[in-house]
């Protein structure tokens, strides 16, 4: 398994998996996709995540909790990566997620105003006559 000197450096997907929050298949499918870089692996084939790994994947997690695309996250991370970047390069991306983000607010107020204009009218008693199921069939 792990070699005595880096036992304390590495992590195990399982262990990975766990101190990231993040579980073990979306760690192997970021992986494939390229979005992290494929880790180092045991002789026995099993991967194992540095403390610069661990650091990558949380700044995944807290992105995917910020709601960005695993693309924009690929790009994100770029940036990060990137000591000559342009803080306006970055801002740029996460205003234009911010803008994104107040389309589907938006969007789900209006559909939510329409439900609930729908469930309004409706009796909700014995009667078969509902104007929600006639709306949908429209």
């Amino acid at each position: 398994m792990k070699s005595k000197n880096t036992m304390a450096e590495t992590m195990t997907i399982g262990e990975a998996a766990k101190a990231s929050g993040i579980s073990t298949k979306m760690l192997r499918h970021y992986e494939a996709i390229g979005l992290i870089e494929p880790v180092a692996r045991s002789s026995a084939g099993y991967r194992l995540y540095r403390p610069s790994d661990m650091q990558r994947l949380q700044f995944v997690r807290r992105a995917r909790l910020l709601g960005f695309s695993l693309a924009r996250i690929g790009e994100l991370l770029k940036l990060w990566q990137d000591g000559g970047r342009q803080s306006a390069d970055v801002k740029q991306l996460a205003l234009q997620h911010v803008h994104e983000l107040d389309a589907d607010i938006a969007k789900l107020q209006s559909i939510r105003e329409q439900l609930q204009t729908l469930a309004d009218h409706c009796h909700g008693d014995q009667r078969p006559d509902c104007p929600i199921l006639e709306e949908l069939s429209k």
